[in-house]
């Protein structure tokens, strides 16, 4: 694929293709990726070129994974990169958390064909965030809608029966509204720390029925004699990250009969990235039995992985959700994203929000099907709003 798109300003882009991010200076990717963080935070953990190189070394996208890298590259004359975009040509529709099959089974019946189709997204990593990297340079704006024209271009060109945005942020939804996307809402579970100085502090805005139930589940889950570990940089073992990885295999097998991560990306990133991973770890008479790996970056953690070899009462409520609170509220953050799904969260805490995606849809047929299904999918996601806030334990008018 190739383009020039031209700016507002006059000025004249080349978009290109790369399948292989290591070509590109991991430097250059970054200042474009999330230029912009809190003063003495982590950049956006998952559109970093460290993780996303470490997904293609490692092979869990390329090959045969159904994963295709096809970043989209924004260059001026001299061959400056300008903004980009992670995308990857699919071969089916697994490890995006934004559900799809029903589109392509659908288009297929009536004799289309939907694969391959374009994901715009960070593999297996169901969590919002930057999506067109433009930078924090003038004309950021521009740069922001020529790439949605490259999306929309790379479609045309190539073929391809659609191209799909997945968990994006405001700044990169809004352009590609403007363009005629298709939009997509879908419903995840945060928690929000409002400045509380302790766990204790934030039980105090819970009413008193839910505040005792929580502190008798913390209980509880240690009450086998469990111990909690909270690992990050050099002092993550290779013990641990063994452990770990034995407990997300185990998990990953059971729930989507094969695990998207190899170890080999595992031991790339913690070299990496080391500053970015908390890993809670579960020990009891002596060996690791349960963990769960969180990423940090900006104003948040992120709870993405868990798993166990051994089934203890709230255990995996500790390990993901209450020591991710604990480590939000000690360190400072806002948010804690604990994932895709799981209504079981609103009762740790976990309040509903919004999540989005935008569509490109080739064909007419199948985009005007897929137009009215949204629309209505939207609003079941918005009446669904209030009633799921109701289940949180907080006392009333405590969120207002």
């Amino acid at each position: 694929m190739s383009g020039e798109p031209s700016g507002n300003d006059g000025a004249d882009f080349t978009v290109r293709v790369v399948e292989d991010l290591s070509a590109i200076a991991a430097t250059d990717w970054d200042a474009l990726a999330d230029p912009i963080v809190h003063v003495g935070a982590l950049p956006h953990p998952f559109t970093r070129h460290a993780f996303l190189v470490s997904l293609e070394e490692a092979g869990c996208v390329g090959g045969r994974s159904g994963w295709l890298p096809q970043h989209l590259l924004l260059e001026d004359a001299a061959g400056r990169l300008l903004a980009s975009v992670p995308a990857y040509l699919k071969g089916h529709s697994q490890g995006e958390y934004v559900f799809d099959h029903a589109w392509a089974d659908a288009f297929e019946r009536a004799g289309g064909r939907y694969y391959p189709k374009l994901q715009v997204s960070v593999p297996f990593t169901p969590v919002t965030g930057p999506r067109l990297l433009v930078g924090d340079q003038p004309g950021a704006d521009v740069r922001r809608a020529a790439m949605v024209s490259a999306i929309a271009a790379y479609v045309r060109q190539t073929g391809v029966s659609s191209a799909h945005a997945t968990f994006l942020d405001e700044a990169d939804l809004d352009p590609m509204l403007e363009a005629g996307f298709l939009h997509r809402t879908d419903q995840q579970f945060h928690f929000v720390n409002r400045g509380y100085a302790t766990y204790d502090d934030f039980l105090e805005t819970l009413a008193s029925r839910k505040r005792k139930a929580l502190r008798k589940e913390r209980r509880e889950a240690l009450a086998a004699g469990i111990t909690i570990e909270r690992l990050s940089g050099s002092d993550i073992s290779e013990e641990a990250w063994d452990a770990f990885f034995a407990f997300y295999m185990d998990t990953g097998s059971r729930k989507w009969g094969r695990p998207y991560l190899n170890r080999a990306f595992f031991r790339l990133i913690a070299a990496r990235m080391p500053e970015a991973i908390v890993l809670v770890m579960a020990r009891r008479e002596g060996r690791y039995i349960a963990g769960a790996l969180n990423f940090v970056g900006g104003d948040r953690i992120f709870g993405r992985y868990w798993g166990c070899v051994e089934d203890h009462p709230f255990l995996h409520f500790e390990v993901c959700y209450h020591q991710a609170i604990d480590y939000a509220i000690e360190h400072k953050l806002s948010i804690v994203e604990a994932g895709a799904q799981g209504e079981h969260k609103l009762a740790r805490g976990y309040e509903p929000v919004i999540t989005h995606s935008a569509h490109e849809v080739a064909h007419s047929g199948l985009r005007s099907a897929i137009e009215d299904y949204l629309e209505r999918e939207r609003a079941h996601v918005l009446m669904a709003q209030p009633e799921l806030a109701a289940a949180t334990p907080f006392r009333k008018g405590d969120l207002e």
